[in-house]
């Protein structure tokens, strides 16, 4: 793909619900490499433009290119095959498996290879070793053998990025990355963010403003479905419709 073509470019994105408007004329660019935040109240529709351009819900209108290519009707697995890789609000894992198998997998299902039925998944190495090398990297190496749900929740956490990573993606969105976690975890994960490599192009939803404006290179705010502002964090900062109607500041 070439340097100029975007990542992601959403053109006037729409989606309704029984007559209410969860995203209205949504256009955004995203590029290469970029750290994108999207933040908002509650409502603001930001999941719901997630879940368009993951390919779970149906665009009423509008476009969506991703990597170049028009993916406006394509479903998830295509999506997912191009390079897009996402975590979710709730833990989307394998509790009973341990944090190995579920990287394992996630590896595997980013590269399309098939498990072979009389060749034990412990016996491919190249895999195994991609496996271990994003545990280092999401601090989880020394639970490789521990079932899922035997661990922290902000381990699952660092888990569930480190299955999106493992798929070897070109875009990661994180969905609320820090849901949940104590202001000790949440360190960890902002600290896990900000390490991931600088080629790999990051779109997050995040209620937590420290973090959110702390990572992203640009921020882009929705309202009742709509693209309110979008700048960088201290230009996000400074906005006084942003301060209204984000933060509850008067608007003056």
């Amino acid at each position: 793909m070439p340097d100029h073509v975007p990542v992601l470019s959403l053109q006037q994105v729409s989606k309704s619900f029984g007559g209410v408007h969860a995203v209205r004329d949504a256009s955004l660019t995203v590029r290469a490499g970029e750290r994108r935040a999207l933040i908002g109240p509650n409502g603001a529709g930001k999941t719901t433009l997630f879940n368009l351009v993951a390919g779970a819900l149906v665009v009423d209108q509008g476009s969506i290119v991703l990597f170049g290519e028009t993916v406006t009707t394509w479903p998830m697995h295509r999506r997912a095959r191009l390079g897009l890789g996402r975590t979710y609000q709730t833990s989307q894992l394998f509790g009973e498996l341990a944090v190995e198998e579920n990287l394992f997998l996630a590896t595997i299902g980013g590269s399309g290879v098939r498990l072979q039925l009389f060749k034990p998944w412990t016996a491919r190495r190249a895999e195994r070793d991609w496996v271990r090398s994003v545990a280092e990297k999401v601090g989880l190496a020394s639970k490789l053998g521990e079932k899922v749900s035997a661990i922290s929740h902000g381990e699952q956490r660092q888990l569930e990025i480190g299955m999106a990573v493992a798929a070897k993606p070109r875009l990661v969105m994180l969905d609320e990355p820090s849901s949940g976690l104590s202001p000790g975890e949440r360190v960890v994960i902002t600290e896990l963010i900000r390490e991931l490599p600088d080629d790999l192009t990051l779109i997050l939803i995040e209620h937590n403003m420290e973090l959110a404006l702390g990572v992203a290179d640009r921020v882009t705010v929705l309202h009742r479905g709509s693209i309110i502002s979008e700048g960088t964090p201290e230009e996000i900062r400074a906005d006084h419709q942003v301060q209204a109607i984000y933060l509850g500041a008067p608007s003056g």
